[in-house]
C-alpha cells in the first residue's frame, strides 16, 4: 500500500489492530508479524493492545447494547442482537455524528471525531462472540470517515486474521455523493443501504438537515449505479413519518426510482428519541403504505426493531456519557 513506509515497528506494535497483515510484514518482517496476528485474532484480546475498554453492558432479550470508553475518555455505542447460529453486531464509525437526522439522537450533541481503524476493529474484537453479520450502522455516517472506515473493512476481511467474509458486511449511509462514487469504485462486495426518508429535496431536508448539499436524485442515482456495477441488491431504508413521507405522490415517485431494478425497500418503524415532536405510527398505517407500495410493484419489508427498551434499536444509540466530557 501506498502509506506503507510513513509506518514504524513502535507504531505497528502501540495499535496493531490498526493494521493489514501486509502492512505488518512491510514494517516489521513475516515472522513477527505472523505471530503477532495469530495474538490479535487467534486468541483472547490481550490488554497491552486495546485502545478502548468496557464500560458498561444492557440487555433486553436477545439484543445487547455495549458502551466503550476510548483512551481519550469519549464513549461509543455498540449493539449485538443474537441469532441462533451466531450474531449481528452493528458498528459505530463516529463519536457523534454531524448528519443531523431529526428521528437520531447520535448526532443530537454534533460530531465530536472520527474513529480509528483500530478503534472500529476492537468493537467486534471485544465482544468475544460468534459473529456472522457486520453492519456499519451504529453512532456516525461511515463515509463521512471513509479512509478509516474502509481500512477497518480490509483489516476485517484479513484472511491471516478473522477473515470475515466481505458479504457479510453491510454499510448503511445517507448518501454523500463523492464518497458514494468512491465506494463503487472499492473491489468490495458489501451490503449498501441507503437512508433515504424521503422523495423530494424538500422533505429531505427536513428529515436529514445537515445533507441538503446532495440533490436526492444525486443520491439516488449513485446507490443505482452502485447495484448495476458490483451486481447486488442495494436496499433503500424509508423511515415510516406519518403525514411527512406517506403521501400518494411519494409512493408514485418510489415507483418511478425503484420499479425494475434491483432493489429493495426497507420501510422502518420510528424509535422513541428524545424529539417530542415524531410520533410513532400505528402500526396499521404502516402496513397499509406497505401495501401500497407492493402494489407499485416494489419490493418491501418492514424493518423490526431490536433493543427498543435499552435504547439500542435504530435512532437510539446516543452521546450521552460524552456530555460530561464536553
Amino acid at each position: 500500500m501506498k502509506y506503507l513506509h510513513r509506518h514504524t515497528p513502535d507504531d505497528i506494535r502501540s495499535v496493531p489492530y490498526g493494521f493489514t497483515y501486509k502492512e505488518m510484514v512491510e514494517v516489521i518482517g513475516e515472522s513477527e508479524a505472523r505471530s503477532l496476528y495469530s495474538s490479535l485474532y487467534k486468541h483472547s484480546p490481550k490488554k497491552e493492545y486495546l485502545t478502548m475498554s468496557l464500560k458498561t453492558v444492557y440487555k433486553d432479550g436477545n439484543t445487547e447494547k455495549y458502551v466503550f470508553e476510548l483512551l481519550d475518555g469519549k464513549c461509543i455505542e455498540m449493539v449485538f442482537i443474537k441469532r441462533q447460529d451466531g450474531g449481528t453486531v452493528c458498528v459505530s464509525t463516529q463519536v457523534g455524528c454531524s448528519v443531523g437526522c431529526i428521528f437520531c439522537e447520535s448526532g443530537r450533541n454534533g460530531f465530536v471525531r472520527n474513529l480509528t481503524p483500530s478503534e472500529i476493529v476492537q468493537q467486534v474484537i471485544l465482544l468475544r462472540r460468534k459473529v456472522n453479520r457486520i453492519v456499519f450502522m451504529g453512532m456516525g455516517e461511515p463515509l463521512f470517515n471513509y479512509s478509516n472506515f474502509i481500512k477497518a473493512i480490509h483489516i476485517l476481511r484479513d484472511r491471516n486474521g478473522l477473515n470475515f467474509p466481505t458479504d457479510g458486511i453491510t454499510v448503511s449511509t445517507v448518501g454523500p455523493v463523492e464518497q458514494l462514487k468512491k465506494l463503487r469504485e472499492e473491489h468490495l462486495k458489501i451490503q449498501l443501504t441507503i437512508s433515504l426518508h424521503a422523495t423530494t429535496q424538500a422533505t429531505r431536508n427536513r428529515i436529514i438537515p445537515n445533507m441538503h448539499r446532495y440533490d436526492i436524485n444525486d443520491v439516488v442515482n449513485e446507490a443505482l449505479s452502485h447495484a448495476k456495477r458490483h451486481n447486488r441488491k442495494v436496499v433503500f431504508a424509508y423511515l415510516f413519518l406519518q403525514g411527512i413521507n406517506d403521501k400518494p405522490s411519494d409512493v408514485r415517485q418510489l415507483a418511478r426510482w425503484f420499479r425494475g431494478k434491483n432493489v429493495m425497500l426497507n420501510l422502518l418503524e420510528y424509535n422513541p428519541t428524545s424529539n417530542t415532536q415524531i410520533k410513532k405510527p400505528a402500526k396499521q398505517e404502516m402496513t397499509s403504505f406497505k401495501q401500497q407500495l407492493e402494489r407499485a410493484g416494489l419490493e418491501v419489508t418492514m424493518r423490526i426493531s431490536h433493543g427498543r427498551n435499552i435504547k439500542a434499536a435504530c435512532g437510539q444509540l446516543a452521546n450521552k456519557y460524552n456530555e460530561k466530557n464536553k
